[in-house]
């Protein structure tokens, strides 16, 4: 760090990233708050309203400052810059959150390090994969009165593995029961997989699908709630997946036709699987959804996005009960290599590389249609090429503007329309229905008139 930069950052003041202080007490706490978080800066010898009070840099000083982070747990990486009389200790992002002290587990809240309180914690603990859904015991399932024998003796034919033994021994050696007192416990994962009913135990795991008359995904023609253990599900959606995908048809000179479809079938399949094997479960609200619009099937995901992610170089595996069921079948492999696999068989069967976007909560993955199918439809194919960031963007704005048409839209029509029917129309969670209404009234297109039972919606004013 050079003064000049030094200056800039006094200047502009503490925050996320950015820690002045005074002295050395009470660092283990900015410590641990900037490895829970995004990493960041301590500014030793600086106040807090940005003056230079100096502190005496020394060698011993940074041996005592890396003694503290080194009795972390675990340990955090640090480094340090000196400036003048100024010792700059640079915080990474923990690879092996969360982080601890002494006092507590910190994380930053704006330009404050706050110590979690019990909730936070457990959230966090759920978020960075400490605690993992699959693996907890669901004690109200009771076998074998909930257990289905059908479809674990499916699972066997499909995983080619031979019934030796009991079926309780095969169970814990799967990884999704555990035997206590002569009594079999089973995980959600043997629930997800094995249950009569997994979703009497754990609703949110149905998989919604829609069919959409327009584009702007505003006249829905066929919904569904698939259902079912999640190797069913995944079959469920790709059968609806196969029931409206158009077919075109190459003429070869030979008595048989070659069937040309609209979208490769393996490549959503593997992006369904995707989505159900690292869905994030402990959030109840959110379904995973597949939309089929007229020119393109989009994959919504609820997941959590953890640490250090980045697409196509980190192997992420959020719930590894559930990955390794899946790849006993066949149905994925337990070596994240399925944003890979997508790529060979669109580069394969001549089909788009789907578009792929993510943020902090949702993955969204967007098929368009075959360039091979609509050359042979007669229609004109896409501009080929990746996209760039900002088209990456208008891509995202657009969709978020399309919502925000369709919910203006309902509302138009029915000002008496509640947040569950705007939800049953839309497709959308509840949390991104409330998400969209916040939006339009915070731009004073919308106003509530009158309580939340018998009310209305009232339109102000819609963006020109």
């Amino acid at each position: 760090m050079t003064k000049k930069e030094l200056n800039i950052i006094l200047k502009e003041g503490e925050g996320y990233k950015i820690e002045f202080k005074e002295k050395v007490s009470n660092i283990e706490k900015e410590l641990v708050a900037f490895a829970n978080s995004s990493g960041g800066r301590i500014l030793l010898g600086v106040t807090d309203d940005g003056k230079i009070k100096g502190i005496n840099v020394t060698n011993r000083l940074k041996s005592m400052i890396q003694d503290i982070a080194n009795n972390c747990r675990p340990p955090i990486k640090i480094s340090f810059e000196s400036v003048g009389n100024v010792l700059v200790v640079n915080v990474k992002e923990g690879e092996d959150k969360p982080y601890e002290c002494t006092s507590g587990f910190y994380k930053r809240m704006g330009p404050n390090s706050q110590k979690m309180t019990r909730n936070e914690l457990i959230r966090f603990f759920k978020a960075e994969g400490k605690i993992r859904f699959d693996e907890l015991i669901e004690p109200k399932f009771s076998y074998p009165k909930d257990f289905d024998k059908g479809k674990f003796k499916r699972f066997l034919q499909l995983a080619d593995i031979s019934r030796v033994g009991s079926a309780e021994k095969l169970l814990v050696s799967l990884g999704v029961a555990e035997k206590q007192e002569g009594r079999l416990y089973f995980n959600n994962a043997g629930i997800l997989f094995f249950a009569k009913e997994p979703q009497r135990f754990i609703p949110w795991s149905v998989y919604t699908v829609a069919l959409f008359k327009d584009e702007a995904g505003v006249d829905i023609i066929d919904r569904k709630e698939i259902t079912g253990s999640l190797f069913e599900i995944v079959e469920g959606v790709m059968k609806f997946v196969r029931l409206y995908t158009k077919v075109a048809y190459r003429f070869t000179g030979r008595p048989r036709r070659e069937n040309v479809y609209e979208y490769a079938f393996d490549a959503i399949r593997e992006a369904v699987i995707n989505s159900v094997m690292h869905k994030y479960y402990f959030e109840h609200g959110h379904n995973n959804i597949l939309r089929f619009f007229p020119d393109r099937i989009r994959i919504e995901n609820y997941w959590q996005k953890p640490g250090h992610f980045v697409l196509g170089k980190t192997v992420f595996r959020r719930n590894h009960i559930i990955a390794d069921l899946f790849s006993k079948i066949h149905f994925g492999e337990k070596m994240g290599t399925g944003f890979e696999r997508i790529r060979q068989i669109c580069k394969k069967e001549k089909a788009p590389y789907p578009d792929i976007e993510f943020n902090e909560n949702y993955f969204y993955v967007t098929f368009k249609q075959s360039y091979e199918y609509l050359k042979l439809a007669g229609k004109r194919p896409p501009k080929e090429g990746p996209l760039t960031t900002t088209q990456k963007q208008k891509t995202v704005e657009k969709t978020v503007e399309k919502t925000v048409e369709k919910i203006l839209h309902l509302i138009k029509e029915n000002p008496k329309i509640t947040m569950r029917e705007i939800e049953r129309v839309t497709g959308l969670s509840r949390r991104g229905v409330e998400w969209n209404i916040a939006k339009l009234k915070k731009e004073g297109q919308i106003k509530r008139i009158g309580p939340d039972r018998g009310g209305y919606w009232q339109i102000v004013a819609e963006k020109k």
